[in-house]
C-alpha cells in the first residue's frame, strides 16, 4: 500500500468514536504502531504534520492529537539540566559511547522516574486527546522505543498511543531501520498494514 493511502486509513482510524475509547481486542489500553521503510523519514514527517493539523483544526471532533517528537524532548530536558553543551564536550574528550551513558543516566532511562515519559504524562491530558510518538530515529542510539513504549503503557493508559517507526514492527518485535533488533514488544498493535 502507499504511503499516502496508509496515511488516509490512519486518519479515518483515528475519527472514530471506537477508536477514542481506547481499547483492543481483549479490553487492554490502545497502544498502536505504525511502521514505515526508513528511507520514507522525510515524507512522513510531512504526513503526521498534515494529519496533526488536520485533526486539530476541525472543530466538529471532540478530540486533539499531541504529537511528541521523543528527539526534541531529549534535548529540551538537556538543554534545560544545562546539560547539552556539556555532551558535546564529553564526546569530543571521551567518545560517543561516554555521551550515550551519560545521557541514558541524566533522562533516567532505565529507571521508573525516567524524565521522558515523565514529559509525556505531564504534557497529555486524561481525555479527548491521542498522543502521536515521533522522532524515534532521530533519538537513536540514546533511546530505544521499546523502553518507552513498555514504561509509558505502565502508567498512560487514558487515551489511545500511536508510535510512528522507521523499520518493521512484526506484531511481536521493533526492528529499527529494518536491521537493528531490540527486545520483543508484544502490547501494540500495528495501526495499518
Amino acid at each position: 500500500m502507499v504511503l499516502d493511502e496508509r496515511f488516509e486509513e490512519v486518519y479515518d482510524k483515528i475519527k472514530k468514536e471506537s477508536f477514542l475509547e481506547n481499547k483492543g481486542l481483549g479490553n487492554e489500553v490502545g497502544y498502536y504502531v505504525f511502521d514505515y521503510d526508513p528511507e520514507d523519514e522525510l515524507k512522513v514527517r510531512k504526513k503526521v504534520d498534515e494529519i496533526v493539523n488536520r485533526i486539530n483544526s476541525k472543530d466538529d471532533l471532540s478530540f486533539k492529537i499531541i504529537n511528541f517528537d521523543l528527539y526534541d524532548i531529549i534535548i529540551g530536558i538537556l538543554k534545560e539540566k544545562n546539560f547539552l553543551e556539556k555532551t558535546f564536550k564529553f564526546e569530543e574528550k571521551k567518545g560517543k559511547e561516554f555521551v550515550k551513558r551519560a545521557v541514558v543516566k541524566s533522562l533516567k532511562l532505565s529507571q521508573d522516574s525516567n524524565l521522558i515519559v515523565n514529559y509525556i504524562l505531564e504534557n497529555t491530558p486524561e481525555e479527548n486527546a491521542i498522543v502521536f510518538l515521533t522522532g524515534v530515529g532521530k533519538a537513536y542510539p540514546l533511546l530505544r522505543s521499546h523502553q518507552v513504549l513498555n514504561n509509558l503503557h505502565q502508567v498512560l493508559d487514558q487515551v489511545p498511543v500511536i508510535l510512528f517507526f522507521p523499520g518493521t514492527y512484526s506484531g511481536n518485535d521493533l526492528r529499527l531501520f529494518n536491521t537493528l533488533e531490540s527486545n520483543n514488544y508484544y502490547r501494540a498493535f500495528k495501526l495499518v498494514e
